[in-house]
């Protein structure tokens, strides 16, 4: 190669280096915009960091501290991140089982043999898989952990046989942090702090916060209403932007637990329900995506991961607006050089209130008001609009204002697996096994992975 093809070659490098940085800019400044309009709109109060091709392009915080609209956001402020601490314990136990010094096999009396005969029955793969028929935690109840166990020593029997159902379920995450303190010797906080964030770099994480504690974002309703810092349960982590950035990077690269452990434990009891790790998919021993959401009280947090393009998003707030998932399809769209949406109102969470007080209806006649008269304000292009409001009334057994919910919805968003899905469990529980088929059958017809559908096509299609 002769100096000027090298000269060349080097000229073009350069060029295209720099093609990069000033495309990476620009998606950085619509970004930019898209969060402060957002937050200019109340829409979002929080923090972000956007990574892409390995590199975060992008960080700010926006909005305010507390209730008292006194104290801005910095990126030093520490959330709680809900569901996504759960990752915390699921790791923790696999990290045991590397070591040797448990099976997920294992019943939970090896253990924990305080309990009562039943904990014989659940493995702590159950309690990984929220498939161990362990009864909802009594959060109205309970006051700590103490209390928590007194309440499970006193339950008589399960409400299902484990491994057979799905039931996304605290007291699974609590028997999981109880067996880390039997097996370590440490509580569960020592051990977190030891053992997870110390190894992953997360050195401003912290378990458990109390209102003493330095830049912790507190959270607060629309009202400008202040939650107070409880924990019914204690094992919490609390995280900045840059924590949970390091906690995805560690687990990507195998920093923690190896593939083999990270794969066992991505898998779910059944099609969209969650691992311990929310949702994540392997390849070839490599992750190839990561997702978990979380919330508690007005605190609300998103982790999306691709490893493909070396993207990371993370969203977190003190003041839950249910739009983390359509700020994510905004900023997703940005970055891969597309149209985007600004975002729009929560119908849901704007009209709380009155929503609970119409029937299926009255709901949807409401709906269509609203979405006539201000149909640029808030947002009827997502799915979960309604399939949330529909298994409100699902959970309440109005089986019918379900049922009207799901099937408008399907009408809405014909082409979605999930809200035929949604329309046949609605039938199902109602006892209509036909339409239930029928559903379950369009939605397996969408969505082949489905593997639930799969499985009540087989029992009902016979």
């Amino acid at each position: 190669m002769n100096a000027f093809t090298k000269m060349t070659l080097l000229f073009v490098g350069i060029c295209f280096h720099a093609l990069q940085s000033a495309a990476q800019i620009d998606k950085a400044a619509q970004i930019e915009k898209l969060i402060h309009n957002a937050n200019h709109l109340g829409l979002f109060n929080g923090n972000v960091l956007i990574a892409d091709q390995g590199k975060i392009i992008y960080k700010t915080a926006v909005g305010h501290a507390d209730a008292s609209g006194k104290v801005k956001l910095t990126g030093q402020y520490r959330f709680s991140i809900g569901s996504i601490a759960k990752e915390f314990n699921a790791v923790g136990i696999m990290l045991l089982k590397e070591q040797g010094k448990l099976s997920l096999e294992d019943p939970v009396s090896k253990y924990l043999p305080e309990l009562p005969p039943w904990s014989s029955g659940i493995k702590i793969k159950n309690l990984l898989q929220y498939s161990s028929g362990l009864p909802k935690f009594q959060w109205n109840v309970i006051q700590n952990d103490a209390d928590n166990m007194e309440h499970l020593k006193k339950t008589k029997q399960l409400d299902f046989e484990p491994g057979t159902q799905y039931s996304y379920n605290n007291n699974d995450v609590f028997l999981q942090r109880r067996i880390i303190e039997k097996i370590s010797g440490q509580s569960f906080k020592e051990f977190a702090v030891q053992r997870l964030l110390k190894p992953a770099a997360m050195h401003t994480a912290i378990v458990d916060p109390g209102d003493k504690d330095p830049f912790i974002a507190r959270s607060y309703d629309n009202q400008g209403k202040e939650d107070p810092l409880d924990y019914h349960l204690s094992g919490w982590v609390s995280v900045t932007t840059d924590d949970l950035y390091k906690w995805s990077n560690a687990l990507n690269k195998f920093r923690l637990i190896g593939p083999l452990s990270t794969k066992e434990l991505s898998q779910t009891f059944a099609w969209r329900t969650q691992c311990g790790l929310g949702s994540l998919t392997m390849e070839n021993n490599k992750i190839i995506s990561h997702k978990h959401d979380g919330s508690n009280s007005n605190y609300q947090a998103l982790l999306l991961s691709t490893t493909e393009n070396g993207r990371t998003v993370i969203l977190m707030t003190n003041q839950m607006q249910n739009n983390l998932y359509a700020l994510n399809n905004s900023i997703q769209a940005i970055l891969d050089g597309k149209p985007y949406d600004q975002i729009k109102k929560s119908f849901g969470k704007s009209f709380r209130p009155q929503i609970e007080q119409l029937d299926g209806k009255q709901l949807l006649a409401f709906y269509h008001q609203i979405k006539k008269e201000h149909g640029e304000e808030y947002n009827f292009n997502e799915e979960n609009e309604l399939n949330e409001i529909g298994y409100k009334f699902l959970r309440g057994n109005k089986l019918a204002d379900a049922i009207l919910i799901f099937e408008y919805n399907t009408v809405l968003f014909p082409q979605s697996g999930n809200v035929f899905d949604s329309l046949g469990e609605a039938y199902y529980k109602q006892g209509d096994k036909v339409k239930a088929l029928l559903n379950y059958q369009q939605s397996f017809r969408l969505d082949p992975a489905n593997e639930t559908a799969k499985k009540i096509i087989a029992e009902l299609d016979h």
